[in-house]
């Protein structure tokens, strides 16, 4: 059953909890970035998983894998899954819904990009494919776990729940598969993923529940 958000929901939304939950998601992946710059070396388990990882390549697991760096990355992942999910809601008729999608991308890319830049991680050098400067946090990543929480949110439906959380993980496992980031970088670009989603969706709740119904 499609259960859409009640104006009364909505206005629970528009407090403050979802500010405080999200802001505290974001302020994780900060501070898992500062522990990270404050060590001066790569976390051990970092070096263990991408170790495993580096021992099972092969074309079957490649392949796929780079399939993903292209959906969730680049002009591809940045631009035509915005603007084609926002585009879908147009056609809908729900301008609200398109407008915090692309309001949620954007800013998930924004922090993103802030964060790389502020902490400066050198990517794994067993990196199989062409990656900007900045490892911290991952920028795919964030891109899917915004994906999924802001269709959770706009779709309200349990398949979306299912969908979403397993296109996170695969994002995890083949950025880490691919050398692009190390394990704790997916970590911070999820919860930097999540976390922004939330914060922007408190400004627009109101007009997303009264959109639906």
């Amino acid at each position: 059953m499609n259960k859409q958000l009640s104006h009364a929901d909505a206005r629970r939304v528009t407090s403050h909890w979802p500010l405080i939950s999200g802001v505290g998601v974001v302020g994780l992946a900060v501070l898992l970035g500062v522990l990270i710059a404050t060590r001066n070396s790569t976390v051990s388990l970092d070096e263990l998983v991408l170790n495993d990882f580096v021992n099972i390549r092969s074309n079957f697991f490649t392949l796929p894998a780079l399939a993903m760096n292209f959906i969730g990355g680049g002009w591809f992942g940045v631009l035509v899954v915005p603007l084609g999910g926002a585009l879908a809601f147009l056609i809908a008729k729900r301008r609200w819904a398109a407008l915090y999608f692309i309001a949620a991308s954007a800013a998930s890319a924004g922090v993103v990009q802030l964060l790389k830049v502020t902490f400066g991680r050198a990517r794994p050098t067993e990196i199989l494919v062409t990656a900007d400067l900045g490892s911290f946090p991952s920028g795919h990543v964030a891109n899917a776990a915004t994906l999924a929480v802001v269709l959770i949110i706009l779709l309200q439906r349990r398949w979306v729940w299912f969908v979403g959380i397993i296109y996170t993980i695969l994002m995890i496992l083949s950025r880490t598969y691919l050398g692009a980031h190390w394990l704790s970088d997916t970590i911070g670009g999820a919860l930097i993923g999540v976390g922004v989603a939330v914060i922007v969706w408190a400004p627009f709740a109101r007009k997303l529940s009264a959109e639906t119904g």
